[in-house]
């Protein structure tokens, strides 16, 4: 696979959204900002946002939203910048909405109804004028928040538990045709997939599942897994941490394959183009956008492919 790099120097990038225009928009998590990286690697940053933005799409009014964990500490040393526990001044996990425009941005949502968000993590558009988005918590020396999905409008008028509890939920996507919504666990190495009856409601799976969802597939070695994209013939592609790169795995779980990346700390994955055959991968540790021509071309995104 050949990949081409970008844009360097970036500070622990994360939620990359391919632009119609042939920018990406990015988060750069350690620098609490939304950038656009422009083609030729050109960065500008769109706004200064505080915290740890750590995921991003367009909803329906051409706006970025924006899951911000609220701030990590980090470690910056030979293997490259990683982030680990909760920030000394965390400031609180929220959903943000950004003017792409201006740059002006506001906090849509700082709780749920059932309680404060924690550590916001990453977000998909229904069609329904609705996102999906996954809040993996907060870890501390001694203890780890129980993580949990939402479903919320982008007018701000709802936002409700889908399921809870999960072990740290990370990326999140929809199938081609709406239907099920993926779920990626990090720390266990989890994909779980949850069958929807409308928007924002689940068709739970009865007990042992642990919140509604069925398992996809599991890993036995030691990797994590990230954020995720939806390809068209509905293979879900998953950042893979620590066994650095990109496990397609089919809808049913039987098959999961790796695709390797030149580092440890892939966090993301999105598609864009003419044709969204190009993948766009977050090398986050050591800084870099790098982009591939995928196997598959990727499933149009609500209010930006359409």
């Amino acid at each position: 696979m050949n990949l081409r790099e970008i844009a360097s120097g970036l500070r622990f990038p994360e939620g990359p959204v391919a632009m119609p225009d042939g920018s990406v928009v990015l988060v750069e998590i350690e620098r609490g900002c939304l950038t656009r990286v422009l083609p030729d690697g050109a960065k500008q940053v769109v706004a200064q946002l505080g915290g740890g933005p750590n995921g991003a799409a367009i909803g329906p009014d051409g706006r970025a939203y924006v899951c911000n964990n609220g701030g990590f500490r980090w470690v910056d040393d030979e293997t490259g910048l990683r982030p680990v526990l909760q920030a000394d001044d965390y400031s609180g996990g929220r959903i943000e909405r950004v003017d792409l425009l201006t740059g002006a941005f506001e906090t849509l949502y700082a709780a749920s109804d059932q309680a404060p968000l924690r550590g916001p993590n990453d977000l998909v558009f229904d069609r329904h004028g609705g996102f999906y988005f996954t809040d993996l918590g907060k870890g501390r020396l001694r203890e780890l928040d129980r993580g949990a999905v939402y479903y919320a409008r982008a007018d701000g008028s709802l936002i409700r538990e889908v399921a809870f509890p999960m072990l740290t939920p990370n990326g999140v996507g929809l199938s081609p045709d709406g239907g099920t919504l993926y779920v990626a666990e990090t720390e266990p190495a989890r994909l779980w997939a949850f069958d929807l009856a409308g928007p924002g409601e689940i068709r739970r799976q009865p007990w042992p599942s642990p919140h509604g969802g069925r398992l996809v597939t599991g890993s036995a070695n030691y990797q994590r897994f990230d954020s995720l994209a939806v390809d068209r013939a509905g293979n879900i592609c998953v950042a893979t941490l620590v066994h650095g790169g990109i496990s397609i795995i089919t809808p049913d779980g039987a098959s999961v394959r790796h695709v390797p990346m030149p580092e440890r700390w892939v966090t993301n994955i999105c598609f864009g183009g003419a044709d969204l055959r190009t993948a766009f991968i977050t090398l986050s540790s050591t800084g870099r956008l790098v982009a591939c021509e995928w196997e598959e071309a990727g499933t149009p995104l609500a209010y930006l492919n359409a």
